[in-house]
C-alpha cells in the first residue's frame, strides 16, 4: 500500500511539473497490468509522462511495458487451423503466437489484453485453438479488420475468428478457492496463499506459528532468521499440491478456461468431504 502511494505521489508531481490540472487518484492492479484511476481525461501528454515515469520503476523496464492505454472495449477472437505440436517436436506456446504477431503487418494497429491463450481442439487432437482478446472500441472496428483474415504460421495457413467471451472460472483471492469471486465474498479477512490462515501472506513471518520459536517442544523449534524466506512446505487448499495458492503452474490455474474440468474437481471434492463425513459418523457409533 505504501509503495502504491509513493507512486502515485510521484505521477502526480510530474503531472504538475509540465503544468497538468490532472491527478492520479489511485492505483490498482488489473488483468495483464496495473490500473490508474485519475480526476480527468488524459490528454497525450499526460499519457507520455506517466508512461515514462512507469517505465523508470526499478522492477519495471521497456521490455515489460507491452503497451499504454485508456481504457477500451474488449473483443474476443480465436485462431484456428494451427498444430499444436511444432515440426521441431515442441509444443505450441503464447511466445509463439505473439512472435508471429508482431511481424505481421495485419496486426500493426492491435494491442492484445492478455497473452494468448492456447488450449488443444480435443484431448486427443494434435491441433490446436488460440484464444486471445484485444483492445477495440465499442463498435468493434479494430477486431473487423482481422475476423476471416488468414496469415500463414510457418507453411500452415490459419485463420482468425470471432468468438464469445470466455472470462473463464474465478479464483477467490480472499479464501483462493475456485468458481468463486472476490467481488461476491462475504468473507471479512484473507487467507494466506502459502500457510492457508487468516492472515495475508506479507504478515505470514509475523503471524504463522510454524516460523516462530518453541522450546516446550521435545526437540525445541528454533524461529526462522528473519532474513530468510519461511522454509515449511504446505498443502494447497484445492489439490493439497506442494504449492503455493496462486501458482501459475499447478493443473487447477491451467485448466482455468475449461468449466467443465473444475466442475468434476469439485464434484470429486464434494464426494470426497461426505465420504469422510459418512466415516467419522460411523466411527463414533461404534
Amino acid at each position: 500500500m505504501g509503495e502504491a502511494n509513493t507512486h502515485i505521489f510521484q505521477i502526480n508531481m510530474l503531472l504538475k511539473n509540465i503544468k497538468s490540472a490532472m491527478r492520479a487518484k489511485f492505483i490498482c492492479p488489473c488483468s495483464g497490468g496495473v490500473s490508474i484511476n485519475t480526476n480527468s481525461v488524459p490528454n497525450s501528454s499526460n499519457l507520455s509522462t506517466i508512461e515514462r515515469f512507469l517505465k523508470s520503476i526499478d522492477n519495471t523496464g521497456n521490455d515489460k511495458i507491452l503497451a499504454f492505454w485508456l481504457s477500451q472495449s474488449k473483443s474476443y477472437l480465436k485462431i484456428t487451423g494451427i498444430p499444436y505440436i511444432q515440426p521441431n517436436g515442441d509444443k505450441l506456446t503464447d511466445n509463439n503466437i505473439t512472435t508471429t504477431m508482431k511481424h505481421l503487418e495485419l496486426f500493426e494497429p492491435v494491442n492484445l489484453a492478455v497473452k494468448p491463450r492456447i488450449i488443444k481442439a480435443s484431448s486427443k487432437s494434435d491441433m490446436a485453438i488460440i484464444w486471445f482478446d484485444i483492445w477495440d472500441s465499442k463498435n468493434g472496428s479494430k477486431a473487423k479488420l482481422l475476423i476471416n483474415h488468414s496469415f500463414n504460421f510457418g507453411k500452415y495457413i490459419i485463420t482468425i475468428r470471432a468468438t464469445n467471451m470466455n472470462p473463464g472460472v474465478p479464483q477467490c483471492h480472499n479464501y483462493w478457492k475456485w468458481n468463486h469471486s472476490i467481488f461476491s465474498c462475504h468473507a471479512h479477512g484473507s487467507k494466506c496463499q502459502k500457510y492457508n490462515r487468516l492472515h495475508k501472506l506479507e504478515y505470514h513471518r509475523d503471524l504463522a506459528w510454524y516460523c516462530k520459536a518453541n522450546f516446550k517442544l521435545n526437540p525445541p523449534r528454533l524461529e526462522t532468521a528473519k532474513d530468510k524466506l519461511c522454509p515449511h512446505i504446505f498443502k494447497y487448499v484445492n489439490c493439497k499440491g506442494k504449492h503455493m495458492a496462486d501458482d501459475n503452474k499447478y493443473l487447477f490455474w491451467k485448466h482455468r478456461f475449461n468449466c467443465k474440468w473444475h466442475s468434476k474437481k469439485a464434484q470429486e471434492a464434494r464426494k470426497t468431504r461426505a465420504n469422510s463425513t459418512y466415516l467419522a459418523v460411523d466411527s463414533n457409533k461404534v
